[in-house]
């Protein structure tokens, strides 16, 4: 007597369905952030890129996999600030300069003002004319907050509580810097002449160093770029 055909297991739905949403292999998800960077205008963050990555993908780990891939090469996966970017390798900056037309300058007020926040962030106004020894105008600020290279911070908790500014990704971006902690040291600044000895507040002559003086400067150059 032939034994009963047994029939198959039935399948589970719910492994059905979890194997529908299993998430891509590492290499796919790598290839996912390569394309996302690849095509962003402005460097992007982990949130950004899990939003965009199916459901179960692990961005942090991708990216890990594609920053070790591009060390060495002529474009490098670099952080900045909390996001992330493809950048041209430092040393092969050269070959983009006939690439690169520098039509904006900023006077030596506006250099000096950037400085000043970009070394002793968050700094009011205040703090600001008092290292610089003369007063900062409102067109010097506003010139630098619709560069993107600076922002209204905090509120500083003191009579009048007067508002700070701290530098943005944008500036570390233009100049190459992953924060504000890997600007060039005050030796070099001071080799670049952006650091002057100015005399202190009140022993210029009459009609001098009242307001922010106009000087036109490079912005790269002084920066180390």
């Amino acid at each position: 007597m032939q034994p009963p055909h047994s029939a198959p297991p039935a399948s589970d739905p719910q492994s059905d369905s979890d194997s529908l949403f299993d998430a891509p292999p590492i290499a796919e998800q790598e290839r996912m952030v390569e394309a996302v960077l690849f095509a962003s205008a402005t460097p992007v963050t982990l949130r950004d890129l899990e939003g965009r990555m199916p459901h179960g993908c692990n961005p942090a780990a991708a990216l890990e996999h594609l920053r070790k891939r591009y060390e060495g090469r002529g474009v490098r996966v670099v952080q900045v600030g909390e996001a992330w970017a493809m950048r041209t390798a430092p040393d092969l900056g050269f070959l983009m300069q006939k690439e690169i037309v520098e039509t904006r300058k900023l006077s030596r007020a506006a250099i000096e003002t950037l400085a000043i926040i970009a070394y002793h962030q968050p700094v009011t106004r205040a703090e600001i004319e008092e290292i610089r020894g003369v007063s900062v105008s409102r067109g010097t600020v506003d010139q630098l907050l619709e560069m993107e290279w600076i922002r209204i911070g905090r509120r500083r908790m003191t009579p009048g509580r007067p508002v700070t500014f701290v530098v943005t990704p944008v500036f570390l971006d233009h100049f190459g810097l992953e924060s504000a902690r890997d600007l060039p040291g005050l030796k070099e600044l001071r080799a670049a002449g952006l650091l002057e000895n100015r005399p202190p507040p009140g022993s210029l002559p009459m009609g001098q160093g009242g307001e922010d003086d106009e000087e036109v400067g490079d912005q790269p150059e002084l920066f180390g770029d």
